[in-house]
């Protein structure tokens, strides 16, 4: 844990302790609460990779057995997180008091998922919760997390708390580097985790904060900083209930797409060019904060490997191109809706600081384009993951149903 996390976790705790001291009401307010965020550091490549091929397998299996009407979700429903909570490039956690006595929680934030949950790591004992004793599960890949519903008060800071929440306790989960989980996927995304009451969701932090009129707007805001081999100052941040203006230029929205399985997601449509090239047309995929890369149907990944030259290094599975083909990379355009985000060069590239974290040279140069298992056509043709958010705002709006970005400090800076 760095400095600014400790001093972070001691100022909350005192806050929280005056709090239930005192036992002051808690002042209602309904603007964007901003949270900060810290990254999660990754071991080495094998993690990393396994991380990814997890979300990428649980959307496979949930395409494949899923009904494939837009408005008719697939029971149950397979969400798209993590294998291992821990040790990966992409994960960011937010901190949580539960509980009493009282506990901080480190929980991932997944936009792939509605179920929030801890007891991973840090055991959930609480005088204060009720343990209702409903049955929940969320299958993963690699493994799975069981446990039950408990209701207690969530504190995210000192006058935010979401009063007698639903969330799960893991009585089953281990190999996690994390408490748990903060789903910020659409509430849908969470059916099928109450095993006794599968068609029935459970509300998420931001329902609840919403009904507890906390915030105006089911609106996510997410910032990330992108990733250097100073992990001190590699943070994010997460703003609920609207957005936060500092951290972009303006926002461009586009629909939530009605083609499924991605329209059960923040799911959007796109289409990617690359000078005159088109790589991928007019099609429907996700946007997750939670996958590292950025994901592309077969075909069009193989369009982008021969345009940029890339050869697939065989020890770390990345697409590679030389000091002189990158002199000559261009924009990778992204059109969505009416607006056309652009991947400079430097963005389409692996961080070369952490190049030994995926047994590279120092000097090497690796894309982070990377190939899903099925051709374009499949109702999930790429994922715009870590790689694209950190140099994009980006607007999670539940209320109006549509996915917003924006360019924000990062976007052309040249931190790779």
């Amino acid at each position: 844990m760095t400095f600014q996390q400790v001093m972070f976790s001691v100022v909350f705790l005192l806050a929280l302790l005056a709090f239930s001291v005192t036992g002051s009401p808690v002042e209602v307010r309904n603007s964007p609460i901003t949270l900060p965020m810290s990254r999660l550091a990754f071991s080495n490549i094998t993690d990393l990779l396994r991380n990814d091929e997890a979300r990428l397998a649980a959307f496979e299996e949930y395409s494949t057995h899923g009904r494939r009407d837009a408005d008719s979700p697939p029971h149950p429903i397979v969400p798209l997180s993590h294998a291992d909570l821990g040790n990966t490039y992409s994960g960011y956690t937010v901190q949580a008091g539960i509980g009493d006595p009282f506990a901080i929680y480190d929980l991932i934030v997944d936009s792939a998922s509605a179920t929030t949950w801890v007891g991973a790591r840090l055991p959930h004992v609480s005088n204060s919760g009720v343990n209702t004793e409903e049955p929940v599960a969320v299958n993963y890949r690699y493994g799975s997390f069981e446990g039950t519903i408990w209701e207690d008060d969530i504190f995210f800071t000192e006058d935010i708390v979401v009063r007698e929440m639903r969330f799960g306790v893991a009585s089953n989960m281990g190999g996690v580097n994390a408490d748990g989980v903060l789903g910020i996927g659409p509430t849908l995304t969470g059916l099928g985790a109450l095993q006794d009451d599968p068609e029935q969701t459970i509300p998420t932090v931001i329902d609840c904060l919403l009904e507890q009129g906390a915030i105006r707007r089911p609106v996510v805001g997410i910032f990330f900083q992108p990733i250097t081999a100073n992990a001190a100052v590699n943070h994010g941040e997460l703003t609920i209930g609207g957005t936060n203006p500092k951290m972009y230029d303006y926002l461009k929205y586009t629909d939530i797409t009605t083609t499924a399985p991605s329209s059960l997601y923040w799911g959007i449509n796109q289409r990617i060019t690359y000078g005159n090239t088109l790589i991928l047309d007019y099609t429907a995929g996700i946007v997750d904060c939670g996958s590292t890369f950025l994901y592309l149907a077969v075909d069009a990944y193989e369009r982008y490997k021969a345009v940029t030259g890339g050869i697939l290094n065989p020890a770390n599975g990345f697409l590679q191109i030389s000091p002189q083909r990158y002199d000559r990379l261009l924009d990778l355009e992204i059109h969505i809706g009416d607006s056309n985000w652009k991947l400079i060069p430097n963005a389409q590239i692996w961080p070369r600081s952490l190049n030994e974290k995926i047994e590279g040279g120092a000097n090497d140069i690796f894309l982070i384009v990377k190939a899903l298992k099925t051709r374009s056509g499949a109702g999930y043709d790429f994922i715009n993951g870590y790689v694209f958010i950190q140099r994009f705002y980006t607007v999670f709006d539940g209320a109006k149903r549509r996915v917003g970005f924006g360019p924000n400090m990062f976007t052309y800076a040249l931190t790779n």
